[in-house]
């Protein structure tokens, strides 16, 4: 079976504005990362892929600088998946069998952080890439506040709030 689906504007939104947050985390944190967007994981033997809807290089970002193929076999997967479930809900077993530390899902104006133990996820409420922000409480009303004034005026606020720690808007 062929499912063929159209991306809506709310989640296309949510996912660029998510990697954005994560983007702005590491910058105003001086770190140096890769994106690799929604490329197509799969390693030998696994039944599916994965096609996260973002994913970053950090830890491990300089197993991948130039890289146009990874070889799953010998370079690590993403140290941060980002996933969007609106429609849809994200199968953490392909995650897994790939070995991705840590996957964020965003769904129902929430954020869930899997971080990876021993092969399995476990919920989290920090996230070992950024453990002194709290991100599951401040991408929520983020994500909300670029609603009410939109994406760009919502990462300046991010910026600013990153750099000094402030709340954000309510």
């Amino acid at each position: 079976i062929l499912e063929i689906m159209a991306p809506l504007p709310e989640h296309e939104r949510s996912k660029v504005l998510l990697a954005d947050f994560v983007k702005t985390l590491l910058k105003v944190q001086k770190r140096a990362w890769e994106p690799l967007g929604s490329t197509t994981f799969k390693r030998l033997g696994m039944t599916v892929g994965i096609e996260p809807d973002d994913c970053f290089y950090i830890q491990n970002y300089k197993a991948v600088i130039g890289k146009n193929r990874l070889d799953l076999t010998t370079d690590p997967p993403p140290d941060l998946a980002l996933e969007i479930d609106l429609t849809s809900r994200t199968e953490l077993n392909a995650y897994e069998a790939l070995g991705v530390p840590e996957l964020w899902i965003y769904a129902d104006g929430k954020l869930k952080i899997n971080v990876l133990r021993e092969g399995k996820y476990v919920e989290s409420q920090t996230s070992p890439t950024f453990p002194n922000v709290e991100v599951i409480k401040i991408i929520p009303r983020f994500m909300q506040r670029a609603k009410e004034v939109g994406v760009s005026q919502t990462l300046e606020e991010l910026e600013e709030f990153a750099r000094d720690g402030q709340k954000p808007h309510a």
